[in-house]
């Protein structure tokens, strides 16, 4: 029997958004075909940084308290501590000035200068960037950077501080002094690319030849980060790291963007109040140093990379392998990251040292134990940790601690 016409109609209809239907189903589950884009994840909920953050003074770790009261008396500490186990804060305490001069006191919310932790955030971008596709570790700098006066530097030389670079800090210095440039009007990530192309100062050694920490390598990486998004540093970093680890606290701050930036902890060298630091056109390229954050933020930054917010665990695996030969037998660096390793234990950390600011950053991966020291008076209390490191349960993170079978030496 024939069916009537509007019988067909309805048919048809029905096939079509059946077929639509299951289009779109195999659209989602295999990705874009022509872009060949994989499907994106389903995104986390947001992170409950009221819960993570929440700290009792009145049941924080009385050993702790002591060792930090002990290290202010003795050593001269001043600055703002966390501790953090099992994803749940032990102890914080502001400890000391932000402003001496101004005799202004520090609170827990105070954003230190990251310095060199900013290293750790700048990888975690890059990484970012190759699960996306837009770069690939073996990727020349020239592939960005036609002009860059170096041959054979890769991304991943930067990453592992092996490209060969100059300092660029000591070479810009240098320029300015000779040429009576303004010092107080920071350069950009660009034009400091552009100035390592006209100079095109002599490299310490040839790509890949030893391990040879240098603020050049990130910088060089944060002006890629700026050249493969079309983005400022800043902005990136506020998007894809900052806003999905629920840091609000944590920025990126240039000399070359802010005529004083916008912070109130102020950095004290050579280990007295009366070397307080200004910020001058140093403080401009991004991507080495120019993160500004809390001790409660980069609790969340730890907490954030564990969940897999910021990156996938092959790349965070990829980033926390030894890249270099072993120095004392239990410290290396991979990529943007410090490695301290014995026997079942594994530390990933990073220090930071500018402008007066002094820090350390520790993530003790089996035990899920994080400290967090930011400084503002450059001296040596972050060399006397050791009781710290006992009372919490982490590892000894010192280069003398261990000898070459494992065990606590007596120096």
């Amino acid at each position: 029997m024939f069916l009537s016409m509007r019988s067909f109609y309805n048919n048809a209809l029905t096939f079509a958004a059946v077929l639509v239907l299951l289009t779109s189903c195999s659209s989602k589950s295999n990705g874009n075909a022509e872009t060949g884009e994989s499907p994106a994840a389903a995104p986390l909920p947001p992170m409950d940084t009221k819960a993570l953050l929440y700290y009792n003074p009145k049941t924080g770790d009385k050993r702790i308290d002591e060792v930090m009261q002990n290290l202010h008396k003795t050593r001269g500490f001043n600055g703002n501590v966390l501790v953090a186990k099992h994803g749940k804060i032990v102890y914080e305490k502001a400890i000391g000035w932000a402003d001496y001069l101004h005799r202004d006191s520090l609170k827990i919310g105070s954003q230190f200068e990251l310095a060199s932790v900013t290293k750790t955030m700048t990888s975690t971008a890059i990484m970012q960037l190759i699960e996306r596709g837009k770069i690939k570790l073996t990727d020349d700098v020239k592939k960005f950077f036609p002009d860059f006066p170096y041959d054979g530097v890769t991304i991943k030389l930067l990453l592992t501080h092996r490209s060969g670079m100059m300092n660029y800090v000591y070479f810009t210095d240098d320029v300015y002094r000779k040429e009576h440039r303004n010092q107080r009007k920071g350069l950009t990530n660009a034009e400091e690319m552009a100035m390592i192309a006209k100079y095109k100062p002599a490299r310490f050694n040839k790509p890949d030849v030893r391990f040879l920490y240098n603020n050049s390598n990130f910088m060089v990486l944060g002006s890629i980060i700026e050249k493969v998004t079309g983005m400022p540093y800043a902005q990136y970093m506020k998007q894809n790291v900052f806003i999905p680890a629920g840091m609000t606290h944590t920025a990126v701050y240039s000399k070359a963007v802010y005529d004083k930036i916008p912070v109130d902890v102020v950095g004290h060298d050579r280990g007295q109040w009366r070397y307080s630091v200004a910020q001058n056109f140093l403080d401009g390229p991004v991507g080495d140093k120019g993160i500004y954050s809390t001790v409660g933020d980069l609790f969340l930054y730890d907490r954030a990379l564990r969940a897999g917010r910021l990156l996938k665990k092959s790349s965070m695996d990829s980033a926390y392998m030894p890249r270099n030969p072993w120095l004392h037998g239990h410290f290396n660096y991979g990529y943007g990251w410090r490695i301290f390793e014995a026997p079942g234990q594994q530390v990933i950390y990073h220090t930071g040292w500018w402008h007066g600011f002094r820090h350390i950053y520790l993530r003790d991966m089996k035990n899920d134990i994080v400290i967090v020291l930011l400084t503002n008076l450059s001296n040596g209390s972050l060399l006397k940790l050791d009781d710290l490191f006992k009372v919490t349960g982490m590892p000894i993170v010192r280069k003398s601690a261990y000898k070459g079978n494992g065990d606590t030496s007596d120096d």
